[in-house]
């Protein structure tokens, strides 16, 4: 395990250098001068070359890449051109609430997800197997913005149970809570979806195995079969899946976010991308880039937990 874990983060390191390289650049995918771009036409050249200087990209490129990298190892992404405040306070004060988000929305897609996968494996071809896959149907079909526009519509603006903005109290509040309902409802679509259909075809297969068939022979209850024997084998791919999902769910984050008015990230770099502030978006855009990442590792670390089978050598 520890020899597996060391080979991981081997494979990480370079995985996190291109990242870096690659956001770095992302400045210079920019027509024209970047400065000139961030103050707008109608900046002065002596606005344009203070600019410039600040940030550095007056400078040749190989100095300008090695003072990037210094910075970063000190945990510095730069300065906030629109908010005049660092990158990573910003991206800090942030972080909660996309986390508030994204955790309730996993949570709510693995809470439907799971029950519905396994009926649909368990009374395949039922009508529990149809409704399963109508709904797994429809999370993957339907775009985040409209069914956040839907939910907003249904359950804010005609029943008027839900707010439809803001982040409201602290999260274990009832009205933090109540904030974070239609939001995380609308983020976990995708998840639940995909998990779902995944699950379903994982249990179908372990369904099939001779140790299951053995189980059953031995007249352990359906329940115990299921949920001992079957579901713990099923659950790897699910993992894969979650981990895969966490770009898009981050993605989907951005849309969400901005819809709901919710104050995290998402909503963050939008607002850098509309007011030009490259050194917050280069930032935010590679912190995320790093947790994705390290998510994946993550999860390739829960495969041994999750089955006794898997052994790293």
């Amino acid at each position: 395990m520890i020899g597996y874990l060391l080979r991981r983060l081997v494979y990480v390191i370079p995985t996190v250098l291109l990242t870096i390289t690659a956001v770095f650049f992302l400045i210079y995918l920019v027509p024209g001068n970047p400065a000139q771009v961030m103050l707008g036409v109608e900046a002065t050249q002596e606005e344009v070359d203070a600019l410039a200087e600040h940030l550095g990209i007056d400078e040749p490129l190989p100095v300008q890449f090695a003072r990037y990298l210094s910075r970063l190892v000190r945990g510095n992404l730069g300065v906030s051109i629109y908010h005049k405040l660092p990158v990573t306070e910003l991206f800090l004060m942030r972080l909660p609430n996309t986390l508030r988000l994204g955790v309730f929305s996993i949570c709510f897609a693995l809470a439907v997800a799971i029950p519905l996968g396994i009926t649909a494996a368990v009374r395949r071809n039922s009508i529990w197997d149809y409704a399963s896959m109508l709904v797994a149907l429809a999370g993957m079909s339907v775009p985040v913005f409209w069914l956040a526009i839907l939910l907003i519509y249904a359950f804010g603006l005609q029943l008027r149970w839900l707010p439809i903005s803001g982040i409201g109290e602290a999260w274990y509040t009832l009205d933090g809570f109540r904030h974070t309902i239609l939001p995380g409802i609308a983020l976990s679509a995708g998840l639940l979806a995909s998990s779902t259909r995944l699950l379903r075809s994982s249990m179908l297969e372990i369904l099939s195995e001779d140790y299951v068939r053995t189980a059953r022979a031995k007249g352990l209850p359906e329940r115990l079969v299921i949920y001992r024997h079957a579901l713990r084998n099923a659950l790897n791919p699910l993992v894969t899946n979650v981990a895969l999902q966490m770009g898009a769910l981050i993605g989907g984050a951005f849309l969400t976010e901005t819809v709901f008015a919710w104050p995290g990230i998402g909503r963050l770099l939008v607002q850098a991308i509309v007011r030009r502030d490259y050194p917050l978006i280069q930032g935010i855009t590679l912190a995320t880039a790093v947790f994705v990442i390290l998510i994946n590792l993550v999860a390739d670390l829960c495969y041994a937990l999750l089955d006794p089978k898997v052994r790293y050598s």
